[in-house]
This record gives C-alpha cells, sequence and structure tokens, in this order.
C-alpha cells in the first residue's frame, strides 16, 4: 500500500498506538514485533477497544477492511512520520550526544515555549519507535518540534535524521556510552557525528559548543551557530557560570540561577539560551523559561529527606557521566558526604577496567564515604575504609538498613538497570 493511502487513512484517525491495551477512541494501532512479541496477534484486540483501524504485516490477521497489510509495519510507521513530517510547516531541531540529550531537551522546549507553540520528545522516546511517534504527535498547530535522537549502534542516528530531516541539530557531548554497541570511544565520535553529516548534506545548520575541541573541528564546514564561555567571537557568549550546588550563567545582562546541579549541566543550559536567541526569544523569557524549569525522573534532582540532602541522578549513568558527576560532587563545600554509585552497562569488553578507573578516580577523596553497588564495581573492591562494595543492591540494601543516615550529603548514580533511586527507601 502507498504511503499516501496509509496517511488519508492516518488523517482520519485520533492518533497512533502501538499498545493494543493503550488505546483511545479512533486510534490506528501499528502492530510491531519484537524478540518476544508479535503485535499481529493483538490488532483485533486493538479494533475491540476503540481503535479506527490496524496496520499489520502478516495476511493471516487481516480479517476486514479495518486492517491495513504493509510489507512490514516498523517501516510503515516510520515512512507514514516522514511524510507527516513533510506536510507540515514547522521548523525541527533534533539533537543526540552521549550524556545530557533529554535534558537539553526539556530546557530547549523550555525556551522555546516562551515564544512558540512547541511540541517535544515525550520522555525518552528517542529510538527508531520514539522517533517516529514524537512526529506523529505534531499537527498543524506546532510551529517548533524538538526530537531526541539516541543511539548506541553506528548508522542509527543516520536513519533517524533520515526521518525527522532536522532543521538545527545539536550534538551535548561525545562521551564513554554504549561503548559496546558503537565499538569504542571513536566510535561513538563516528556514530554521534552522523547528525552533522546529515546536516553538511542537506545544508542545514548545527548548534556548536565552540569550547568542545571536537564539536569545533567537525563542524567548521557547517553553517552553524555557536556558544562559549568569555569568547567574543561566538554568537552567544557566556560570561560567568557557577555551580554551588546549582548552575548560574551570566550572559550579556542577565544572570539565570536554575535548578539543575553541576558544571555538566551548564552546557545543556548554554544550549537552549544559543537556540532561543537564534529564534528571537527575549532575554526575559529565555531567563523565565530556564528558571522555571525543575528537573524530575531521578535527573539531577536536589531532594531533602529526614535531614539528609540528596542528588538523585539514577536515570542513567556511563564513565563520563558518572565522571563529571563526581567531579561536580567532590567540588561541593559540604560536610559528611556520601557516594552511593552503581554499575555502569553495555561497556562491553571496556567494562572492567572502566569500573577500574572510577574508583581509582576516587581513591583521593577520603572525606568521602563511597557504596559501590554491583557485580562490575565488586570486581574491583579494596581494603580502603571509606569504600563499601556489594555484588548486588540486595546485599547493599541488608548493610545500608543498619547505618546511621543523619544529616549526610548523598549523590546517588548509577545505569538506569540498577535502579538506585530505590536507595530514597533506605534513608
Amino acid at each position: 500500500m502507498e504511503i499516501k493511502e496509509i496517511y488519508n487513512y492516518y488523517l482520519q484517525s485520533s492518533g497512533i498506538a502501538t499498545d493494543n491495551r493503550k488505546i483511545n477512541p479512533d486510534n490506528i494501532f501499528v502492530a510491531l514485533k519484537g524478540d518476544n512479541f508479535n503485535g499481529n496477534k493483538f490488532a483485533l484486540s486493538a479494533l475491540e477497544n476503540g481503535a479506527k483501524y490496524a496496520i499489520i504485516d502478516e495476511a493471516e490477521y487481516k480479517l476486514d477492511n479495518r486492517f491495513i497489510l504493509v510489507e512490514n509495519s516498523l517501516l510503515a510507521l516510520q515512512r507514514l512520520a516522514n511524510y507527516h513530517r513533510k506536510q507540515l510547516n514547522i521548523t525541527i531541531v533534533g539533537l543526540t550526544g552521549s550524556n545530557g540529550k533529554t535534558t537539553t531537551k526539556e530546557l530547549i522546549n523550555a525556551v522555546l515555549s516562551q515564544k512558540y507553540n512547541t511540541k517535544a520528545t515525550l520522555g525518552n522516546l528517542n529510538n527508531h519507535i520514539g522517533v517516529p511517534l514524537t512526529l506523529l504527535s505534531f499537527d498543524n498547530t506546532t510551529e517548533m518540534g524538538i526530537v531526541e535522537m539516541g543511539a548506541n549502534h553506528q548508522k542509527e542516528i543516520e536513519m533517524l535524521c533520515e526521518i525527522c530531516e532536522p532543521d538545527f541539530g545539536y550534538i551535548t557531548n561525545f562521551g564513554k556510552a554504549h561503548l559496546e554497541g558503537f565499538g569504542g570511544t571513536e566510535g561513538v565520535i563516528k556514530g554521534k557525528s552522523e547528525l552533522y553529516n546529515f546536516l553538511a548534506s542537506n545544508n542545514k545548520t548545527a548548534i556548536v559548543n565552540i569550547d568542545d575541541t571536537i564539536q569545533n573541528e567537525k563542524t567548521q564546514n557547517l553553517n552553524r551557530i555557536t556558544f562559549g564561555l568569555n569568547n567574543n567571537d561566538c554568537f552567544v557568549n557566556i560570561k560567568n557560570i557557577e555551580t554551588n550546588p546549582m548552575v548560574k550563567i551570566e550572559f550579556e545582562n542577565i544572570t539565570i540561577q536554575s535548578h539543575l546541579i553541576g558544571l555538566y549541566n551548564a552546557n545543556n543550559i548554554n544550549a537552549a539560551i544559543t537556540i532561543g536567541k537564534h529564534f528571537g526569544v527575549s532575554n526575559e523569557q529565555i531567563k523565565f523559561g530556564l528558571e522555571n524549569y525543575i528537573p524530575n525522573n531521578n535527573r539531577s534532582q536536589l531532594l531533602e529527606k529526614n535531614s539528609n540532602k540528596i542528588i538523585l541522578d539514577a536515570y542513567n549513568a556511563n564513565p563520563s557521566s558518572m565522571n563529571a558527576a563526581l567531579t561536580n560532587f567532590f567540588q561541593l563545600e559540604e560536610q559528611n558526604k556520601v557516594a552511593i554509585l552503581g554499575d555502569m552497562f553495555e561497556l562491553g569488553n571496556e567494562s572492567s577496567d572502566e569500573h577500574r578507573k572510577l574508583i581509582e578516580f576516587c581513591f583521593n577523596h577520603e572525606e568521602i564515604t563511597f557504596y559501590f553497588v554491583g557485580h562490575d564495581f565488586n570486581n574491583h573492591k579494596n581494603s580502603n575504609s571509606n569504600m563499601h562494595f556489594y555484588e548486588s543492591f540486595e546485599t547493599f540494601k541488608t548493610a545500608f538498613s543498619e547505618i546511621k543516615k543523619e544529616n549526610n550529603f548523598i549523590l546517588i548514580k548509577g545505569s538506569r538497570g540498577m535502579s538506585l533511586e530505590r536507595t530514597l527507601e533506605l534513608i
């Protein structure tokens, strides 16, 4: 079936659904497949639950004209999203990077929404399914779209760019994330730079942190809008950055006091300022948007519980983000500091070495009590009196419940699979 014909069905619907249990009236259900499920089996159930049509890719499930048979349901979803994107008179900002993508996306949205009707990726729906769903959530009232693109292997960003066709692109950083899939640090740089390749090929524009050597070098021949610290040659010159513990930024005649923890969040804010300035958002509107953004979902949240102050940054972790979070934590002038750190995933053959390096990074901070949680950290346990190692969260939970936990300043950080936010229940 031609994509234009499928699009006509889409225009008659109330939107897309991929879960037959979460159907809104007149949705189109798209039957996707995974290693352990076949969405075609649930197409009839989706229609019974209120869907108007169901896109399927196995002929045996086509019972009547409400079933739209295609060769591949996922490919149809992606092509539909791209076709929809082409019909809209909309500017799209695409972003990727090793760390800070979701926070940066939220900050850009907070700024642009002060002047425009914006829509952005919900949560972290940033993959080969999430990006199409994001695009299909845009409509004729949307003026600016912000699309987060995640990847864990080569050619993935290239594919996502072909779907969403960003007009502007920003890479937060190149860090040690998904090393296993990308094939090492150089593979990360190559994979994330697929965004730059798309921008160059299509005469689009990059937002560039000129203080990042790799970003600066790779965008020399691109249309670009730059920001930097104390650099008058940049489009946005950031005059001062402070963290104690929240990030405060000064540019032009404006001071922004954010609710974000750590120096590593400064460039996320700077990118949002730069994009806002380019699109004519006033300094006062930029300040209002950024100062009213409150992080959530376990991302750089500052909490208080039972006399303890807590930095909860347990949504994800990799060597780069862990190093940045600890560097910030080391610099904070607080008493009774405690760091609870969980294993970092998807590091492949470099996992053991990266966990060892992180422990060594903490060696000179005897004033901090460290709790390392997880198999990979536990493989490098040592006899330092301020360092404690646990094979699993359950063994950590048992030991930690017996420790006095009052008037501490606590950092909690680990990969998503560690679910270290559970530590809050122990405090």
